[in-house]
Order: structure tokens, then C-alpha cells, then sequence
């Protein structure tokens, strides 16, 4: 009996060089020389660990989203699961046919044409000529590019490619499946049919891996999520929780003090503590004060974002909210708001507006609140009222 496609992933390292790239005698040897001259701890600066330590797993009908920020290790992953690179430590790799879109070219030949890279890439799949000619006309149809199959693929452009990748990889009948961010090229209308697809085949049991800037995708397709940063992971556990922690340190980081703003905030409280039902009341409690009169393109903003997908859900400018907002002193308000959500975790976020430029110019206080229990799907609650009443009109017998 075969075993089961899965992904592994055990205790992986892996270090990278930094630095040039020397390809002529004339360039290495005076390098060398320079670095047999530098000091030691000077050379070893150069290496670095991409990946640290890294393990997970992933079976059948399971999909895993990997997230963190540039830099933190997602692609290089992706990379040795599909020996584009070997660990340096650890072991990892997929059991069962792989479909992969790693990088936007990669595996396609530039002087061939899509039909014929299609193909090429069936072929390195281990699948016969006669089984690719079965789904050659699905992969066409799916990318879009009937018009330009017969055009060598050095002539597409970005998105055409990544097109082209995707249909391959997902109709070629793979028993396990990884995607990189290369889908985000792509135009709305084809992301919205990629990611169905990839539902489809999650659904159908395979295993998944995507590593994904598109938060809302990541938390609708993954049922387990990575949260990396510099090659660690610092999070795993459900999509919900990891965005929500990777948007709490994204936060976190980006904040500036700003000297410049007519006020200050100290504090922000949010109660209750519990989780709440949609539709269910809380309150914002903010702490601080006024230094100077109101400034028209300094604006103390109330916000509310979904940590699902980054969105705002509510912002509202307290700066006029109240008298007492305009009068330099401390100051505390409480805000009373109605939670008419869908599930997820939002954060409330007290930042600094600039109206006229239409950003954001200072990050303050940040506290969050859980929605569950949501009778409803979608992302506002409407608070439906029916009412249900017999028809006015009488049924009539039919004559026999």
C-alpha cells in the first residue's frame, strides 16, 4: 500500500554567503587575497542563516500558509522543498507528484513556446505524452492565453507567466502542491480563480503549502499557518492567530514618535475582556493630553482594523468629537462603539491622520477585541429582523 503524499520539513537549516559573486580569475584573485587579509571575524559576518531550525509537517487535505515579512525566510523554504536549494542541516521533502510555482520562469525554457513548455514541465513531472495531451486544453483554458500558446515564452509578459506556472501546476494531477507569492502578479479576476482552484484541491486532499502577502487568502485557504521572521518561526498555530501577531509586530515596528503632534496619548483600554457576540457593545478608554490648539492636518483618529486582512472596518476622528479635545490639558474619553462584525480579531488603534495627504503619520496605543458566535457570514452585521405572515391571497382550488 503507498504512503500518503505529504510534505515534511525536519529541523531544517540553511546558510547563504553574502557578498560578490566572482566569475573571472582576473575579479577572484585580488578578493581573495583582500579577504585572506581582513580578519577573521570579518569573514564570518559574511554567512548568514536564512532558514533556523525549521520544522512542520503536512498531510493530506491539510493547507499550510507561511507569512512574515521580506527577508524572513518564506521563499527560501519553498525552495528546499522543491530541491531548487539543499539544507544545509536537517532533511526535508515531499512524497507523491509535486506541482510547484516557485518563481515566475522557473523550469520554463525562453525559446520554447507555452505549448511546448508545457510539455517539458508534464515530462519533468514523470507524465506521459498521452496524459499530458488529455489536460493540455484545461491548462490553455485555465491561463488565458489561447491567443499566445504558440509564442515562445521569453515574449510574455510578468503576469502571463505566472499564469501560464499556475494552470501547469494545478492541472497536471499533482499529489502535492506549493505556491509562492508569484500569484500576486496576477490580475484580481485570475487570483480569485487561482485561489478556488487551490481550494478545490485542498478540499480533494492534497496537501498545500502558500506563502502569501494576501492575509484575507491566507486565513479563508489555510487550516494551519507559520508566522517566520529572520528564518525563526515565531508563530504557529491557526491563520487567525498568526496574522494577528504578525500585524501586531508590524505595528509594533513601524511605530514613530513624533514630536510634532498637538497631542499625546498614554494609554488605551478596551472592555470587555471577553470575547463578544456580534452586535454586542464595548468601550475604548483613552488617556493623554492636549499640548497645543487642534491642528487641521493632525488628526486623532479612532480605529478599527480586521487582523483577518489589514483592512479598516471604522476610523473616527475624535479631534472635534468634543470641546474638551481642543483645550490643551489631560485629558480621558470613552468611546462607546457596537460590534456589528463578522468572526475574527480586530485590533483598535489610536494613529495620528493627516487629512490633506490623505495618510497615516503616527501609530498610537493598540488594544483588541474577538468576535465570535456571528449567526452570519460576511464582514458587517445588518441585523436582520423577518417577519413571516400567511400570503393575503387565498389559495384557489383548481376546477376538476
Amino acid at each position: 500500500m503507498a504512503a500518503s503524499p505529504r510534505i515534511e520539513f525536519q529541523r531544517v537549516w540553511k546558510r547563504f554567503r553574502r557578498g560578490e559573486m566572482y566569475d573571472s580569475l582576473r575579479d577572484l584573485i585580488p578578493a581573495a587575497v583582500a579577504g585572506f587579509l581582513a580578519a577573521d571575524n570579518r569573514r564570518c559576518r559574511q554567512e548568514f542563516w536564512a532558514v533556523q531550525d525549521v520544522s512542520f509537517s503536512v498531510g493530506p487535505g491539510e493547507t499550510l500558509g507561511i507569512i512574515g515579512p521580506n527577508g524572513a525566510g518564506k521563499s527560501t523554504i519553498l525552495k528546499l522543498l522543491t530541491k531548487i536549494l539543499r539544507p544545509t542541516l536537517g532533511r526535508c521533502g515531499v512524497r507523491g507528484r509535486l506541482g510547484a510555482v516557485v518563481e515566475v520562469t522557473a523550469g520554463f525554457h525562453p525559446d520554447l513556446t507555452g505549448a511546448e513548455n508545457i510539455f517539458l514541465q508534464g515530462s519533468i513531472m514523470g507524465m506521459g505524452r498521452h496524459d499530458i495531451s488529455a489536460r493540455f486544453d484545461d491548462i490553455v483554458g485555465f491561463s488565458e492565453l489561447g491567443d499566445f500558446i504558440d509564442t515562445p515564452v521569453k515574449r510574455y509578459s510578468t503576469g502571463m507567466n505566472a499564469r501560464l506556472g499556475f494552470a501547469i501546476a494545478a492541472h497536471m494531477n499533482p499529489d502535492v502542491l506549493i505556491i509562492d507569492e508569484v500569484l500576486s502578479v496576477g490580475d484580481y479576476r485570475f487570483q480569485q480563480r487561482a485561489f478556488d482552484r487551490l481550494t478545490e484541491l485542498a478540499r480533494a486532499g492534497r496537501p498545500v503549502v502558500i506563502v502569501s502577502h494576501q492575509l484575507d487568502r491566507i486565513a479563508a485557504l489555510c487550516t494551519t499557518c507559520l508566522l517566520l521572521d529572520h528564518g525563526r518561526v515565531v508563530r504557529r498555530g491557526s491563520p487567525d492567530d498568526c496574522i494577528a501577531a504578525y500585524l501586531a509586530a508590524t505595528t509594533a515596528a513601524g511605530h514613530v514618535v513624533r514630536t510634532d503632534l498637538p497631542f499625546r496619548v498614554t494609554a488605551l483600554d478596551v472592555d470587555p475582556k471577553r470575547p463578544l457576540r456580534s452586535g454586542e457593545s464595548f468601550t475604548v478608554r483613552i488617556e493623554g493630553e492636549i499640548l497645543s490648539r487642534p491642528d487641521p492636518r493632525r488628526r486623532l483618529v479612532l480605529r478599527v482594523r480586521n487582523l483577518r486582512n489589514a483592512r479598516d472596518v471604522f476610523a473616527f476622528d475624535m479631534s472635534e468629537s468634543h470641546p474638551t479635545l481642543a483645550v490643551p490639558g489631560p485629558f480621558a474619553v470613552t468611546t462607546s462603539l457596537q460590534a456589528n462584525m463578522g468572526l475574527g480579531i480586530f485590533s483598535i488603534e489610536i494613529v495620528a491622520w493627516d487629512p490633506i495627504e490623505r495618510r497615516e503619520i503616527w501609530q498610537g496605543p493598540r488594544g483588541s477585541l474577538r468576535v465570535d458566535g456571528a449567526a452570519f457570514s460576511g464582514t458587517v452585521n445588518l441585523h436582520p429582523r423577518v417577519t413571516v405572515a400567511p400570503s393575503s391571497a387565498a389559495v384557489q382550488p383548481v376546477p376538476a
